[in-house]
């Protein structure tokens, strides 16, 4: 028996109505659980988000003292034949700058409050003496770093005898808490107040530019010539396997080949970006590989078939009309690889890359540490200066991936092309 509305449809029973009313409801909880789920990802994000920026606001912060220095009366001079700032740092602090920015605090703090005065000071006095040479033949008001027991107290974070000296400087406007923009241009140093991020944000890019110039040429050849020109038989099952095997090797794995290998050939560049991102290029490319077969294969057989037919030859096929076409997927698989380089830390620890490098590396050789070694160091400190700059570190690697995965992203719009 047919239903008369539509003689080829089934008959409308009460159990075949159940059904249907079970499979939508089926459906709509499905549905639902799916946004929920992506509600509770967004609320976990945003939770990320919103507390490491308000731990991190803190690290972005110093405690400075504000002090009238007159250096009219010093007979400081800049050398005029200093070839670099530290040169001329160096002949200020020969001729007595130490001195002067420490007597200068004393008698415009007050003894006991002078004293607390960052012994480091005075090079950021000779820093902007270098930047305006005519603070030489006058006096200025200058904020300077506190030194970390002030600070401390100024935070409420013990050092209470310290305290009623931090709320008096307070009070009187001469100690505040102020926008600290040199933590983005300061190395790692053992005074909270004087730490920065630079260093370490340089050897992560300079790390990132070898693990990217040697993985992502590599990478993609060996995909092209996998899925392009590999003849299909044993051999290249056992290498696509311990390709998809390599993929899911722990980091450390290859932190211990990198110290096997590397730094057995290079034994002078250990903690070097260059050793660093030779380790991270090797874990960073069975992802590229992998991902640029999915996206070579997703390519469509009529576009090759086209290619050959117009007189094109293999090679131009492969290069000129299948690379060009798959590119976007190809990035798609680089951004991933590079994004988990440039969040370990594991296979880093083993060839050296967590030393206290207190000056930013000039080049791929010298020493240098990264972003997630530098967090891993501070956090295990117990001052409460280096808990707040690690939050702000965070903040800084954080946006560095966003701005790399922008950039990445731009890229992979740019060549999509669409069939």
């Amino acid at each position: 028996m047919t239903d008369t509305a539509n003689p080829l449809g089934p008959t409308r029973t009460p159990d075949f109505a159940a059904r249907l009313k079970k499979r939508y409801a089926a459906e709509r909880r499905f549905k639902y659980a799916g946004m929920a789920a992506v509600g509770f990802s967004i609320a976990m994000l945003l939770f990320l988000l919103v507390t490491m920026t308000l731990n991190g606001l803190g690290g972005f912060q110093r405690a400075d003292l504000q002090v009238e220095v007159d250096l009219a009366g010093a007979s400081l001079s800049l050398d005029p034949n200093a070839t670099s700032d530290s040169v001329q740092i160096r002949s200020l602090e020969n001729q007595g700058l130490p001195a002067v920015v420490a007597f200068s605090a004393e008698q415009s703090l007050g003894e006991q409050a002078g004293k607390e005065l960052n012994s480091d000071a005075w090079r950021l006095v000779a820093k902007d003496i270098i930047a305006d040479p005519t603070m030489l033949n006058r006096s200025s008001t200058l904020w300077l770093p506190a030194s970390n027991s002030l600070a401390s107290a100024f935070a409420g974070d013990g050092q209470s005898e310290l305290q009623p000296l931090a709320e008096k400087l307070a009070a009187e406007g001469k100690l505040a808490e102020r926008l600290d923009l040199g933590f983005l241009a300061r190395s790692d140093a053992t005074d909270p107040q004087l730490a920065g991020i630079w260093g370490a944000l340089k050897g992560s890019i300079l790390t990132m530019i070898v693990t990217l110039a040697l993985a992502f040429p590599i990478g993609v050849l060996a995909a092209l010539y996998l899925e392009e020109y590999a003849p299909k038989n044993r051999w290249t099952d056992i290498i696509e396997v311990s390709i998809n095997n390599l993929a899911a090797v722990p980091s450390i794995i290859f932190g211990l080949l990198g110290l096997a290998v590397f730094l057995a050939i290079f034994p002078g560049f250990r903690s070097a970006p260059l050793i660093g991102g030779l380790t991270l290029a090797l874990m960073t490319m069975p992802v590229i590989v992998i991902s640029g077969r999915n996206a070579i294969k997703a390519v469509p057989p009529s576009i090759r078939a086209g290619a050959l037919a117009i007189g094109a030859s293999p090679v131009q096929v492969v290069f000129h009309h299948v690379l060009p076409l798959a590119l976007p997927g190809i990035l798609t698989g680089t951004i991933i690889g590079m994004a988990r380089a440039l969040g370990e830390t594991a296979p880093l620890l083993l060839i050296g890359m967590r030393a206290f490098v207190a000056t930013p590396p000039d080049g791929f050789t010298d020493n240098a540490t990264v972003l997630p070694m530098q967090i891993f160091l501070w956090s295990d400190e117990i001052d409460r200066g280096f808990v707040e700059r690690t939050s702000a570190a965070i903040i800084v690697l954080l946006v560095f991936l966003l701005l790399m995965n922008g950039l990445a992203i731009y890229l992979r719009n740019r060549f999509e092309k669409k069939w």
